[in-house]
């Protein structure tokens, strides 16, 4: 059990609270656009105790990069039952919609291009992006290889459109509040299919 923290509430889960308002207000906001008294207002707390549980703002924003790269990475692990097909493709997003559609922005905390461009907390964005870029780009290959193509270039210009399209479709759909992962998966799926007819 972790240690109490104010008004009876656990440390843990005041961490949780936390690190679940701040993802919120870094996504929507970035890194250089929020502050901790920000994230301590909305999460009716001091400032001193976001200060006391994370140390500094670059300490709340890298435990908010952990729990949404974890997040991420394990979707787009969870989804590789279809790995090498185009159902792969739609698997992914899928996965990817269902993990943060009670936090549509999450996916901006790791692709905030305002973050600081050294330390700790760059170093830690860039595993993430490394892991998922590393999925996405074993995915393309997976597919190319099963078609038969083989070029280098080939494999490099997929796994580079793959990359930018799920970046562009995760924005689009924080843009898009009213879309539900069940409907971002329906548009995903015509759209290739439309693609995939051409």
């Amino acid at each position: 059990m972790g240690k109490a923290g104010t008004k009876g509430v656990s440390r843990a889960e005041r961490e949780r609270q936390i690190v679940d308002v701040a993802v919120e207000e870094f996504g929507r906001h970035g890194y250089a656009g929020v502050s901790v008294t920000a994230v301590a207002q909305r999460a009716g707390i001091s400032k001193p105790l976001v200060y006391s549980y994370f140390d500094s703002k670059d300490g709340l924003y890298l435990a908010c990069v952990h729990e949404v790269g974890g997040l991420l990475v394990d979707a787009v692990a969870a989804a590789r039952s279809r790995s090498g097909s185009t159902g792969h493709a739609l698997d992914t997003l899928g996965a990817l919609f269902t993990a943060v559609e009670q936090r549509r922005h999450a996916w901006s905390v790791l692709y905030d291009p305002a973050l600081p461009p050294t330390g700790e907390l760059r170093d830690a964005v860039r595993r993430y992006r490394g892991r998922l870029a590393a999925m996405g780009a074993a995915g393309a290959a997976q597919l190319l290889t099963r078609a038969g193509h083989d070029d280098r270039l080939d494999h490099e210009l997929l796994n580079d459109v793959w990359q930018h399209a799920v970046t562009a479709v995760m924005r689009w759909w924080s843009d898009h509040p009213d879309q539900s992962a069940a409907e971002m998966s329906a548009r995903c799926a015509r759209l290739l299919t439309a693609l995939g007819a051409g």
